[in-house]
C-alpha cells in the first residue's frame, strides 16, 4: 500500500519562504521518479517540478524556475520542495507524486501515487 504524506504548507507573505515535504511509504522510493504540483481553486492541476530517481536530473515550471528547488533524500524516503520569493499565484494546493519509473516525468498523467495535498497560501 504506498502513502504519499506532504506537509510544510501555512499562510505566509509575498517574498516569504517554504519547505514543503513529502515522504513515501509503499513503494520503492529510491527508484522512483517524483514530481510537485498544485492545484488553485478553479483552476487546472499545473506541474511544478519533478526529480529523476537519483536527483541528478531536475525539471521545473517556467513559473517557478529560479525561486523554487526540488530535492529528494532517498535514505529518508523524503522529497523536498524548498520554495522562495514566493507569490500571491503561487497560492495552490501542493500535491507530491510517484512515477514507477526512474526518468523524471512532467504529465499528471503519467504519475502513479498522488499525497493528499498541502495548503500554501501568500498573501500580497
Amino acid at each position: 500500500q504506498v502513502l504519499l504524506v506532504e506537509s510544510g504548507g501555512g499562510s505566509v507573505q509575498a517574498g516569504a519562504s517554504l519547505r514543503l515535504s513529502c515522504v513515501a511509504s509503499g513503494l520503492s522510493f529510491s527508484m522512483n521518479a517524483m514530481g510537485w504540483f498544485r492545484q488553485a481553486p478553479g483552476k487546472e492541476r499545473e506541474f511544478v517540478a519533478a526529480i529523476s530517481w537519483r536527483g541528478v536530473n531536475t525539471y521545473y515550471a517556467d513559473s517557478v524556475r529560479g525561486r523554487f528547488t526540488i530535492s529528494r533524500d532517498n535514505a529518508k524516503n523524503t522529497v523536498y520542495l524548498q520554495m522562495n520569493s514566493l507569490k500571491p499565484e503561487d497560492t495552490a494546493v501542493y500535491f507530491c507524486a510517484s512515477a514507477r519509473q526512474r526518468t523524471a516525468v512532467l504529465g499528471a498523467e503519467l504519475y502513479d501515487y498522488w499525497g493528499q495535498g498541502t495548503q500554501v497560501t501568500v498573501s500580497s
